[in-house]
Formats: structure tokens, C-alpha cells, sequence
């Protein structure tokens, strides 16, 4: 065996004791910070942004979603604490900022002119089948159960829903985000990459 390898992004530690991390082979053995560094390099252009009134379960989840399409910013909205065993601990290589209130959301959707799209199955809701997903934007998700606030859906430019077809009226808030991010990946994401 040859030395090991000397460039900055690599963590001593883990090269000595070895790396379980659940992350892709380009970035084995390479520090947390290096790994977020370079993630930071090609984000997408998404945010996404989950309203925690509940303490939902569910966030985690999104958040590890968010993750594998390296969405640009995770935003809580409402109590700050949420469950991260869901996340998997990719909350550790992905933005997440929180935001009090949808107002305080809203102004910075304002001043980083992003588009706001709520995901919600309400009478104002255009199919997600039909409707383009803006670029910029930050897609919000609501708690399971409620879903959105009256708040939330006043506040969005956009309300789209996933079309269903079984007896249930609606689908785990996890699973929803998943849809809906993949499907702006479809639409905007050089798969080239």
C-alpha cells in the first residue's frame, strides 16, 4: 500500500480509522466542511421549506431528500426543534435555516426573489402533471395531517398538488416532497452533471 493521500480535503482521522459515512465514493475520507465546500460548488437552485407547527416526523425525511437532490436551503418554518433521526445526519451537509414565521419566509423569498410553490390538495391547486415549476423557487411542504396553514397558501405565488387516483386524500408529506423535488429535477436539472 502507497501513502495516503495528502490533499486538504481529506480528514486524517477518518484515513486512519477508517470511513462509515454513508456517502458517495468521491467524497470518502474527505472532511464534513470540504464535502459541503464542494457540494456548495453546483446546488440547485431550490429551496425547500417545511412548516413545523406539529413537530412532524416527517421533516427529517424531506431533509434527506433535499439532500440527494442537493437542494440549495432547507427552511423550517415555525418551532425551531425537529426530529433529525429522519435526516440520517445529511442535515450535516445541507443548508437549513429557520424562519419564525411564513412572513418571515416571505421576505426571504423577497429579497432572494424566489418563487414560492406550495404543495397542498386544495381547491386552487393546479396539477404538478401540467404545471412547470419555476427555477428559482422555494417549494413548501405542510405538517401531516393539515398540510399547509391558511397562512402558507395565501403567502405562495404558485399551489400545486399530486395527482391521485386510489381512495386516500393525501399522501405522506415525505413522499410528497420526494415528488415534487424530482420533479423539478426532470425539469431543470443538467442530468449531465
Amino acid at each position: 500500500m502507497g501513502p495516503w493521500p495528502s490533499e486538504s480535503h481529506y480528514d486524517p482521522d477518518l484515513l486512519r480509522e477508517g470511513d462509515s459515512r454513508n456517502v458517495v465514493d468521491k467524497y470518502r475520507y474527505w472532511s464534513m466542511e470540504a464535502i459541503v465546500a464542494d457540494l456548495d460548488t453546483h446546488r440547485h437552485s431550490f429551496h425547500v421549506a417545511i412548516e413545523n407547527w406539529q413537530h412532524d416526523l416527517n421533516i427529517g425525511s424531506i431533509v434527506r431528500t433535499a439532500n440527494a437532490f442537493l437542494a440549495n436551503t432547507v427552511h423550517i418554518v415555525g418551532r425551531r426543534r425537529w426530529n433529525r433521526r429522519g435526516a440520517m445526519v445529511t442535515d450535516r451537509y445541507q443548508h437549513v435555516l429557520h424562519h419564525p414565521t411564513i412572513e418571515d419566509l416571505l421576505a426571504y423569498a423577497r429579497e432572494h426573489q424566489l418563487t414560492i410553490v406550495a404543495v397542498d390538495n386544495v381547491e386552487t391547486s393546479q396539477p404538478i402533471e401540467s404545471t412547470p415549476l419555476p427555477d428559482n423557487c422555494i417549494i413548501l411542504f405542510g405538517q401531516e395531517g393539515p398540510g399547509l396553514s391558511p397562512e402558507a397558501i395565501a403567502a405562495a405565488d404558485q399551489v400545486i398538488e399530486i395527482t391521485q387516483f386510489g381512495s386516500t386524500r393525501s399522501l405522506n408529506a415525505s413522499a410528497a416532497a420526494a415528488i415534487v423535488m424530482h420533479a423539478w429535477i426532470r425539469e431543470h436539472a443538467d442530468l449531465a452533471r
